[in-house]
């Protein structure tokens, strides 16, 4: 059922922030953990090394597979974390930039954070998911 992930705004908070603040799932739900979605490749390889805009994308596409083969959709997606290995807030700025733009209206709460190391070789981004779905 998608939509069944309810986002909520609050209007006592800062209206800056390009997320929701909070989600519900229905209390029959099943949640779905993604193990972190990293920008590999079919081969195993790195996928766009040194892009922290190609990799997200690479990211946001391994995430939506697993998702699919989770039974649900990026619409069913309730919170994210994103890891960018940079200091710099430019860096983690495009990469939101690619998740803000996959998500589209489903701004769903999420956190972003630089690192200082990633578990790949030539990895800069890596993106954990949570997702709720009703069967």
């Amino acid at each position: 059922m998608p939509g069944s992930v309810r986002l909520i705004r609050s209007e006592s908070l800062s209206p800056v922030a390009e997320y929701a603040y909070a989600a519900t799932a229905p209390k029959d739900a099943r949640l779905i953990f993604l193990a972190g979605a990293c920008p590999l490749n079919d081969d195993g390889s790195t996928a766009a090394v040194g892009s922290y805009v190609g990799q997200a994308a690479r990211c946001v596409a391994t995430m939506i597979i697993a998702l699919g083969d989770a039974g649900a959709t990026i619409e069913d997606v309730i919170s994210t974390r994103i890891y960018v290995a940079s200091d710099r807030q430019g860096d983690l700025g495009a990469v939101w930039g690619v998740v803000r733009d996959a998500f589209g209206e489903h701004d769903v709460p999420s956190t972003l954070l630089g690192v200082t190391v990633l578990g790949y070789d030539d990895q800069l981004v890596e993106i954990e998911a949570v997702a709720a779905v009703v069967d």
